[in-house]
This record gives structure tokens, C-alpha cells and sequence, in this order.
């Protein structure tokens, strides 16, 4: 189990530093097509590649983010609970954002499995095949349905979550 355990918080790191590196990436979109401007000459694609970027970014993200305490969750009701409600609650919430995540993964995948199917491509300079970068939007749709299973099996088995509070984030918000 304690395998297990390191895989899938590696995954969700691993997608959490893909979603740095998503980010770094449209800095360097951004400053390479300032500098394009400045020298007079066109960076083609330019802003469909940040705009890539940023959903992969956006999306592998989802998952470290839960696993950090960084989504917002109003738990001003789960803390006013005792414990055998506040679990049932958990259980409903996060079946029903599990549930939601896997339908979305589900359709996501024929999306891109379509877009690859027909060979559709960006109507945009770029005309960059259109299922490379939707398949990040499933990826981290996928990531993210794994880590509420996850969490969903740990308050089923253990009777809590595995989401940790990070009291430094939280602290710069209020």
C-alpha cells in the first residue's frame, strides 16, 4: 500500500510540475512575441500556444492543487458537524465531484478522439492538430477523477481525507 501511495502522490506532483512548466512556457510565448514586435517581425501562433498552455497549466494542476488544500472548500458547515455527519458529507462530496470528474474525462476522451479521427486542426496560424493539445485537458481530468477516488477511499476505509491544509496559502487570503 505505502507503493501505492508513493505512486500516486508522485503523479500528482509529477502533474503539478507540468503545470510550472505550463506556465513558464507562456512567459517565454509572451516575451518571445513582445520581442517579435519590437524586431518588427510576426511570431505566428503565438497566442495559441499561451492559450494551449494555459489549459494544460489549468488542468494538470487540479489534482496537486486538491491534494495541497489549495481548491476552496467551504468548510465552515464541515466544521460545525460532528463526526459521523461531517463523514457522510465528505462521502457525498467527494463521490458526487468523482463522479462528475469521471463523465468529464469520459466525453473529454471522445472529444479528442474525434478531433484526432477527423484530423481537425487550429483555424489559427499555428495549425497545429487540435487533439495534442485537448489530450491535456483528459490527462488532467483523469489525474484529477484519480485523486477524488482516492480521497473518496480514504474517508470510506480510514474515515478522513488526505487533502492537507496549507495554512501559509490560506493565510495570504484573509
Amino acid at each position: 500500500m505505502k507503493l501505492l501511495r508513493r505512486f500516486l502522490d508522485a503523479i500528482y506532483s509529477g502533474a503539478g510540475a507540468l503545470a510550472a512548466l505550463c506556465l513558464i512556457a507562456i512567459l517565454l510565448l509572451i516575451v518571445a512575441q513582445m520581442v517579435a514586435r519590437w524586431s518588427g517581425n510576426v511570431f505566428p501562433g503565438a497566442a495559441s500556444y499561451a492559450g494551449y498552455a494555459m489549459a494544460g497549466a489549468s488542468f494538470l494542476a487540479f489534482a496537486n492543487a486538491l491534494s495541497r488544500g489549495a481548491h476552496i472548500r467551504v468548510s465552515i458547515l464541515l466544521n460545525a458537524l460532528s463526526e459521523g455527519p461531517r463523514r457522510l458529507l465528505e462521502i457525498w462530496c467527494f463521490g458526487l465531484a468523482a463522479a462528475i470528474a469521471c463523465y468529464f474525462t469520459h466525453y473529454a476522451y471522445w472529444f479528442v478522439y474525434w478531433s484526432w479521427k477527423f484530423k481537425e486542426v487550429s483555424q489559427d496560424q499555428d495549425a497545429t492538430l487540435l487533439w495534442i493539445p485537448q489530450s491535456v485537458m483528459v490527462i488532467g481530468g483523469a489525474i484529477l477523477a484519480l485523486a477524488l477516488i482516492d480521497n473518496l477511499l480514504h474517508v470510506l476505509i480510514r474515515g478522513r481525507h488526505r487533502i492537507e491544509r496549507d495554512l501559509l496559502d490560506q493565510s495570504f487570503g484573509e
